[in-house]
């Protein structure tokens, strides 16, 4: 049997439902012109609600909507393709319209080239939105090329944000993490770079990624922390185990990436699926031949509830999430705009406390098998950093 390295991506019912009914939305401004007045008034009354965001949450002092929009992708997809850099553009001021506030880059996304586009896209409305983006890879500032291991030297740090207020095309950041923890530099040593940007307003608020416990507290000790971004979704539990208690004992906001389960969990993935050479999920052993099988019976409870309440599945996951603590937001990436609506209308679905009960109990019965991440990825997660000499 041949292989191939394109992936066949498919899409479960309910959210092929969701990108007509999408489709149907953007439709209707260039077929109202030539329809009678009853026809549409019919069209009109099939077009789902546009799914305006107004519900906040907070990250430590920090106001956000209550699920943001990845923009990881947009310079190049998981499948490695180069999206339409306008219809990005036109995705991150739509989210905008429907109420989104907070966006979530990296200078290690490009790199450079997500900042670029976060940066034009959310000009005209800058003060009205929330920037995340973060620092910490080795990557040359002149190049953008990656070197090896990772650098949160003081001084770099400080080069680092310059360049990114350029390409956000803003002359502050409302949310700076450190993208993984350097462990040759002391957490003290970055929180007092860090401070040093806040004193000059170039920085709002700081946070931290995928940090080992330890690090977390004596971070927050040095310089409050607002947020903790990590991997969560029903895929994905590990933060239950101290990152979500700890979040909570410190009073540190908790936003979670990869709350689809990079697309598995809306039914995208099955074991048809094929990954393009490289695309980091051919690396990842939970979608492996031996473990996807097993592993998809979580999708399949997914796409149960969605059945059962009468939305998509990556509503179902979504709203999940958002049931868990009044202080975690998921962000969830996309490079298409019915995804994007489909996604912010999770703040629609609910979830009451016997539902969330038992459809986390029915998650706890099956076994997830293989690893989140490559094992070179995985290696910089839960790092400590060292103590100061």
């Amino acid at each position: 049997m041949s292989t191939t390295t394109t992936p066949i991506l498919t899409s479960s019912p309910s959210r092929r439902r969701f990108l007509l009914q999408a489709a149907g939305v953007a439709a209707v401004p260039l077929l109202a012109g030539h329809l009678s007045g009853s026809a549409n008034s019919q069209l009109s009354s099939s077009v789902p609600d546009t799914f305006s965001l107004r519900a906040r949450r907070k990250l430590g002092s920090l106001e956000v909507s209550a699920i943001g929009l990845g923009v990881q992708n947009m310079s190049r997809t998981y499948q490695t393709t180069i999206p339409t850099r306008s219809e990005m553009l036109r995705i991150i001021r739509n989210a905008y319209d429907h109420g989104l506030t907070f966006y979530d880059a990296a200078e290690a996304y490009g790199p450079f080239e997500v900042e670029r586009i976060l940066g034009e896209g959310v000009e005209s409305f800058r003060d009205q939105v929330v920037i995340a983006t973060k620092f910490g890879w080795n990557i040359d500032l002149e190049t953008g090329q990656r070197q090896p291991g990772l650098n949160s030297r003081p001084e770099h740090i400080k080069q680092v944000v310059d360049a990114m207020l350029k390409r956000l095309r803003t002359d502050y950041i409302d949310l700076l993490y450190q993208h993984r923890v350097d462990p040759q530099v002391p957490i003290e040593d970055v929180a007092e770079a860090v401070q040093d940007l806040m004193r000059q307003g170039k920085v709002l608020h700081w946070g931290l990624s995928e940090m080992g416990q330890n690090t977390l507290r004596r971070a927050h000790a040095a310089l409050p922390v607002s947020a903790v971004q990590n991997e969560y979704s029903l895929l994905w539990r590990g933060p239950e185990q101290w990152v979500i208690p700890s979040c909570e004992e410190l009073g540190i906001g908790f936003v979670t990436w990869s709350p689809l389960g990079v697309g598995f969990l809306t039914g995208a993935i099955d074991s048809f699926t094929r990954f393009a050479d490289g695309d980091f999920r051919k690396m990842t052993s939970r979608f492996a031949a031996e473990h996807l099988p097993g592993n998809l019976k979580l999708v399949s409870l997914v796409q149960q509830w969605a059945e059962r309440k009468g939305v998509t599945p990556a509503q179902i996951a979504l709203a999940w999430i958002l049931s868990q603590r009044p202080w975690i937001v998921p962000i969830p990436g996309t490079t298409q705009m019915a995804h994007m609506l489909e996604n912010i209308g999770a703040v629609d679905v609910s979830l009451d406390r016997v539902e969330l009960l038992e459809l986390t109990d029915a998650a706890n019965s099956i076994s997830i098998r293989g690893a989140r991440l490559p094992e070179f990825v995985q290696a910089f997660s839960e790092v400590e950093a060292p103590l100061r000499s």
